[in-house]
């Protein structure tokens, strides 16, 4: 085994380069995405891959082949082609996987939505991706019906002005048969996803990935995955899919070691409970105020514990407080808890405490893993660029084959962010210490992370500024037990308002998800700014945080 981190110096400057204490692993450089998943699928023909917790429903690898097959042919039929976005707009159901690798087999580009957003949102997004297909379902169909793209709804439902996925999947039968999922050649160069992620500066922006993106970084973060475990992992779909986590680290890595989603669309703890009991969860990706309730909750004590086959759990959308990790291992001693650090930007994983389910830690309690193999990490000085040394705080910033194509049209934030080396600048400030694992100590971006959910200020600012009684706003995070981090505003409003703080908490939230609302507002006389005219959060931070618990609260 080689050395946790090793350090390179470049001719052209002297740089610190830290890489990965595993042997690099192969990634196969003619498969597209579809294809490295469900690779050898036909083996596990009568093996269930996904099966929604509270229904039932489930369908086989047999059922994903064969319907992710007849979805690309009847995209295809239905003039969809390479490069067209496809905009699915779905809570975690069982379809999703198939519905996700039928457009990424059809040579389309995949970009998932969040189905608690709100019209306006989902509406910007399907303008900016200038998607050419919608999938969505019977509750979400209001959504987008006046979006003036074709709609594909899945369920029994019959809408008109809208296709019936069943009806559609009959006339991919229709389509013809073949051993490829398309006629039209892919390639794993060719873009496969459009996340939209608010990256390092706070407005969404379409992240494009390619097949090769996502091949590789799965090879990277299941590099541990024995021959042993093929078939033998049990998954939780809770994580929504529309999420890079959600449709890469949990859809695609279980379908590629072949083993069974359980879906679940929604938080309910004695459903939650129930699920990894009766369908025998072995690996849980959860958020920490889920940890926080499975600590604190009475619920808990109605259920049997010792029926768990749940042997690891991994947290990686906020980062998980000290204190509720020993509470946690304390209530749950056979459960190992595992930590991991990634981004859209990166196709997902980037950090991990490595394979969850080898029985052993492989890297220290409140860090957030060791690097992966085909993985360059570096750390720079925000203000110089210079790189450091080990055990030296500074900007996190990593080079890989996941490291995605850029942003969506938009040129000049991809240059920000991916510089002309190749490396992607993260936005947080990390270092990594002599055994290799990398500790996250803060953060240079101004994302909230909600519930694991990202709120970007600037676009609540936004919003507020909107509104004819607001004269200046500024939003920042403050830490909250059970959501990690919330959304808070101070708000300068101008002499002759009448509005009181409610109100305008009340007209933000009338305009977003139920995720972005502000939770906690403040009227102020000013907003301080630096001489550039860079709003101080951390200053306004502060001193919000010595007036609580006065401030009125949004629940």
């Amino acid at each position: 085994m080689e050395n946790p981190t090793q350090v390179q110096h470049s001719e052209d400057e002297d740089e610190h380069i830290f890489r990965s204490k595993y042997p690099p692993v192969s990634v196969p450089d003619n498969l597209t995405l579809p294809e490295f998943v469900l690779q050898d699928a036909e083996l596990y023909a009568d093996k269930v891959a996904f099966v929604e917790a509270v229904s039932g429903k489930s369908y086989t690898y047999r059922d994903v082949v064969r319907d992710t097959r007849r979805f690309a042919k009847a995209l295809r039929s239905l003039g969809l082609r390479k490069g067209h976005v496809v905009l699915v707009l779905l809570p975690n159901i069982a379809e999703y996987g198939i519905v996700a690798l039928g457009i990424m087999a059809a040579g389309g580009v995949f970009s998932g939505a969040n189905p608690a957003s709100h019209p306006s949102e989902i509406k910007k997004q399907a303008y900016a991706a200038n998607a050419k297909l919608i999938v969505t379902n019977g509750p979400n169909y209001e959504k987008v019906k006046n979006l003036e793209q074709p709609v594909v709804v899945i369920g029994e439902e019959h809408i008109e002005g809208a296709t019936n996925w069943d009806e559609l999947l009959e006339a991919g039968d229709r389509a013809g048969t073949g051993t490829r999922f398309t006629k039209e050649e892919v390639l794993q160069s060719d873009l496969c996803a459009l996340p939209f992620s608010s990256g390092t500066t706070g407005i969404s922006k379409g992240v494009m990935l390619t097949h090769r993106n996502l091949v590789a970084n799965l090879c990277s973060s299941l590099f541990s995955v024995g021959s042993e475990m093929i078939g033998e992992v049990t998954t939780l779909g809770l994580i929504p899919f529309f999420h890079i986590y959600g449709i890469t680290g949990i859809c695609c890595a279980t379908l590629r070691n072949k083993g069974k989603v359980v879906v679940m669309n929604r938080f309910d703890l004695r459903t939650f409970l129930n699920a990894l009991i009766t369908q025998e969860v072995t690996f849980a990706p959860i958020v920490p105020p889920i940890i926080l309730a499975l600590v604190k909750n009475p619920i808990v004590e109605e259920f049997d514990l010792s029926k768990l086959k749940l042997r690891a759990i991994m947290t990686a959308a906020a980062p998980l407080a000290p204190e509720l990790l020993a509470s946690f291992e304390n209530k749950f001693p056979g459960v190992q808890v595992q930590e991991a650090y990634g981004l859209t930007e990166h196709s997902c994983i980037t950090l991990t405490h490595g394979n969850p389910m080898k029985g052993h830690d492989t890297a220290k309690k409140n860090s957030v893993g060791f690097i992966l193999p085909n993985l360059e990490i570096k750390f720079i000085d925000p203000d110089t660029s210079r790189s450091l040394p080990k055990n030296t705080p500074g900007e996190l910033c990593v080079r890989s084959q996941c490291v995605m194509q850029g942003y969506y049209k938009n040129k000049e934030e991809t240059n920000r962010t991916i510089d002309k080396n190749g490396w992607l600048h993260t936005g947080d400030i990390a270092y990594i210490d002599d055994d290799g694992d990398i500790f996250i100590v803060d953060r240079i971006k101004e994302l909230i992370k909600y519930k694991g959910f990202q709120v970007a200020p600037a676009e609540l600012e936004a919003i507020l500024l909107t509104h004819s009684s607001v004269e200046d706003a500024a939003v920042v995070p403050l830490p909250d037990e059970e959501a990690g981090e919330i959304p808070a505003a101070c708000v300068v409003m101008n002499p002759n308002a009448k509005e009181n703080e409610r109100d305008i908490m009340e007209y933000v939230a009338s305009n977003v998800a139920h995720y972005k609302k502000v939770r906690v507002l403040q009227f102020v006389d000013t907003i301080p700014k630096s001489p550039s005219g860079k709003i101080m959060r951390r200053l306004l931070k502060d001193k919000m945080m010595e007036n609580m618990p006065k401030p009125p609260s949004y629940s």
